[in-house]
């Protein structure tokens, strides 16, 4: 991620002029010499080679500068609408959920299936916590630096592991709601999508959230000080005392009445106990303008409808989970048309009628 420690990278020269009896021969010189620089020393990453930086498609409505006390930043160029499409990146490489050699050692045999505009992207993301006294005469220090940016910069690559992705990383932390954008893996496409949460105004900061931010805002800043190593002044957790002191609450309300739901898995508590926990937790979650993970939550709706038949509510949850899956995720993914099924035909969802039967009411709002 970038709101870290920079490291200092060095500087490109420019090239100098020469003189030339011909001007034209000048020109096609400067031109040549422009594309091959570009090329060979030009920020390229592997999400430059990606759908998303096809020349057909239109401009991406942010670009990366540099922000006093964050390093690098992505900036909105326009306005951006909620559920916009933001990344669509390959990773540099995906390092598995288990494996039998030491880290270092393992991020060695990575780094040569790189190619050079590669490590260039992943060399210039940021990092915390190096080993004690390693030196650059190491052998071992460029493996060490590679380990030290994954783990600085990973982001879970389903079932499989966790992935490098130099684009994506370029977007600052935010917590509750001061964050914009959330990103999620598409197992089929074998990619990282970022999609806007919310109305980004142009040259507003896209922010996303690098873990779960329902909690209090000590806790917060404690977790991102030992992982990431800052101290985080976003819009939430620069709020005055007595207004943060109002925000923690709802934050954790909403925490605890998730923990509470899962009891309705384990036969603890009925359906319509279950719906009027989720439409609570959506309430307060307006209150908040906490509105990740609501595609989630609708779909937890539906499924508790499903299993208690009530095809009713199965069919106004699903829809209220196609709007908010279509915002997060994309309106092409599995989950939106999985909804889509469930508005079609809930009588036919595998978990149909596995409950004893019960009307268990709907979403109140839709906001």
């Amino acid at each position: 991620m970038a709101q870290r420690k920079q490291q200092p990278t060095k500087a490109r020269s420019q090239p100098q002029p020469r003189k030339s009896s011909s001007r034209l021969l000048w020109t096609l010189l400067v031109a040549v010499l422009s594309v091959l620089l570009a090329f060979f020393f030009g920020p390229w990453t592997k999400e430059s080679l990606d759908s998303t930086a096809n020349p057909n498609e239109p401009p991406r409505p942010y670009h990366v500068v540099d922000i006093p006390g964050k390093g690098k930043g992505v900036i909105a160029t326009r306005d951006i609408a909620r559920g916009e499409l933001l990344y669509r990146e390959s990773p540099l490489f995906i390092v598995p959920s288990r494996i039998s050699v030491p880290p270092a050692e393992l991020m060695g045999k990575l780094l040569p299936t790189l190619s050079k505009s590669e490590r260039v992207a992943l060399f210039n993301l940021s990092y915390v916590r190096l080993p004690p006294n390693l030196s650059k005469d190491d052998p071992n220090y460029d493996a060490q630096v590679a380990l030290a940016i994954t783990q600085t910069n990973g982001i879970a690559a389903g079932t499989r592991g966790v992935g490098v992705f130099p684009n994506v990383s370029r977007m600052n932390h935010g917590c509750s709601s001061a964050f914009n954008a959330v990103y999620s893996w598409r197992e089929k496409e074998q990619k990282l999508v970022v999609y806007a949460i919310r109305p980004i105004k142009q040259g507003q900061e896209i922010l996303t959230a690098y873990f779960d931010t329902r909690r209090p805002r000590r806790e917060r800043r404690e977790h991102l000080q030992e992982h990431y190593d800052f101290h985080c002044t976003c819009a939430v957790c620069s709020l005055p005392d007595d207004i943060s002191g109002i925000s923690d609450e709802r934050l954790s309300r909403m925490q605890n009445m998730h923990n509470e739901l899962s009891a309705w898995a384990q036969g603890q508590i009925e359906g319509d106990e279950a719906i009027e926990l989720i439409n609570e937790i959506w309430w307060v979650g307006s209150l908040e303008r906490y509105w990740s993970q609501r595609g989630r939550l609708a779909a937890d709706a539906v499924m508790v409808a499903l299993a208690h038949s009530d095809a009713w509510a199965a069919r106004e949850w699903a829809d209220t989970a196609m709007t908010w899956y279509g915002y997060e995720l994309g309106t092409d993914s599995e989950h939106v048309q999985e909804m889509k099924d469930v508005i079609e035909s809930p009588q036919t969802q595998r978990s149909w009628g596995t409950r004893r039967r019960q009307s268990v009411g709907g979403p109140l709002k839709k906001t």
